[in-house]
Formats: C-alpha cells, sequence, structure tokens
C-alpha cells in the first residue's frame, strides 16, 4: 500500500490476540503495508516513543490496561496521528467514548478485512504523510510543524540556532556532519557570519538542555553525528 507521496504505510497494531493480530498483519501485508504488532499498551507506547508510523489500531481491552487511555495519550503528543480503534465493544456509549478519546475511526470485532483496509486507506488519505511531521533519535523527538523539541515526555524550550542545530544533524542521522558544513548552513544561511567557537558553545547548551543524550556523539576535530541507540 503505497500512498501518493510514495511512501510505505507503517501500521502499529495494538492488539493481544495473536490470532486477529496475525490475520490482520497477514492481510495488510499482503497489501504492500508494513505492520508490527505489540501485546501490551506498554510496548507499544515504547515504539511510539522512538518512531511514528502512519497509523496505528488499537485494542480497547488490554493485558495492562484499557485502549482509550492509550489514544488519550497519543493525542497529547500527536493530535495528527491517524488511529482506529478495533474491538468487540459495540456499545453505543463505547463508540461515542472512543471518538471523545480522539480516535478518527471506530470499527467493531467481528469485521471484514477488506472493510478494514478500506477505512485505513481513506483516512490516510484525508490525514497525508503525517510521519514527515516528527524526526526521532534516541529519546529526543522533533516536531516540525509546532517548531518543539521533545527529551522523553518533556518539551525543551531551545533557542533558534539550537533548534536548527538539532534539526539538521536529526535530519542526517547516521551521518557525521562536519563543523564547516554545519556553520554553513546554520549560521551563514541566515546572514550571521560567526567563527568557530559559536558552534562549540551552541552544542554545549544543547546537550546540556537534552541532559546530555548519549545519542549525540562528537567526532573529535571533525564534527558531529547522531545515532540511534542500540
Amino acid at each position: 500500500m503505497i500512498l501518493k507521496y510514495g511512501k510505505m504505510i507503517e501500521i502499529y497494531y495494538i492488539e493481544d490476540d495473536k490470532n486477529i493480530a496475525m490475520a490482520v498483519k497477514k492481510y495488510l501485508s499482503q497489501k504492500g503495508c508494513e505492520v508490527s504488532i505489540f501485546g501490551t499498551l506498554a510496548s507499544g507506547k515504547k515504539a511510539l516513543e522512538h518512531h511514528i508510523p502512519s497509523i496505528v489500531l488499537i485494542d480497547w481491552n488490554m493485558p495492562d490496561g484499557e485502549g482509550n487511555s492509550f489514544c488519550r495519550w497519543i493525542r497529547s503528543r500527536w493530535k495528527e496521528l491517524p488511529v482506529i480503534f478495533l474491538t468487540v465493544r459495540d456499545d453505543t456509549c463505547d463508540i461515542i467514548s472512543g471518538f471523545e478519546y480522539g480516535a478518527d475511526d471506530y470499527v467493531t470485532k467481528p469485521f471484514e478485512l477488506e472493510v478494514l483496509y478500506s477505512r485505513i486507506h481513506a483516512l490516510l488519505r484525508r490525514a497525508g504523510n503525517v510521519q514527515s511531521q516528527y524526526l526521532f533519535c534516541g529519546s529526543i523527538s522533533i516536531d516540525k510543524n509546532k517548531t518543539a523539541v521533545f527529551c522523553g515526555e518533556e518539551e525543551i524550550t531551545v533557542s533558534q540556532a539550537e533548534y536548527q542545530l538539532l534539526q539538521f544533524l536529526m535530519e542526517n542521522k547516521g551521518k557525521t556532519v562536519t563543523r564547516e558544513r554545519l556553520l554553513t548552513q546554520i549560521w551563514d544561511n541566515n546572514g550571521n557570519y560567526v567563527n568557530d567557537n559559536t558552534l562549540t558553545v551552541t552544542m554545549k547548551r544543547l546537550r546540556e538542555k537534552l541532559h546530555h543524550p548519549s545519542c549525540l556523539k562528537t567526532i573529535r576535530s571533525f564534527g558531529y553525528r547522531m545515532e540511534d541507540e542500540i
């Protein structure tokens, strides 16, 4: 399943019933989707803290809690991330509650896989490429639409230069970026001609605000690199 912007559709499915989860994954995989299954809310939450998929499917009754609270947590961080409830709870009050907690759609079990696929496709067509809004590395994330930086769930206040520095390194995650390139990209492009020490000071302040993250590495006498922690 490829949207018009040409990116593979990634689906996180929060479901503890392995038979249902595998049936959904098999069908959607045949449609070209990449489906990751999480048997607990905790494991789904951990995954979302490090990567945003195209869409999230959530069962209501989970072994470590209820999907409505999980949906509310998603909405507190990622308002545009598409969410669909897949649940046996079909009472009108439950359906209304699901939407009130932030779901974009609500599908009751049992359901036809073809119908689920159509609903996913329709929702993604309306939502667009939400994934491109967010950058992740280790416990650090950036919401580009809000120009906001987070360390875990804590929002960090940064200066314009600190934000631009972090964003550029995260957009080039896994690559070593030279000091010269950073100076040119962040300061010279803005018409601010500064000396090399400006980068050192800005990086020092950024590290302190981010609680000295291990994913932000100094390549001595060369530059910096951000890479996911193993």
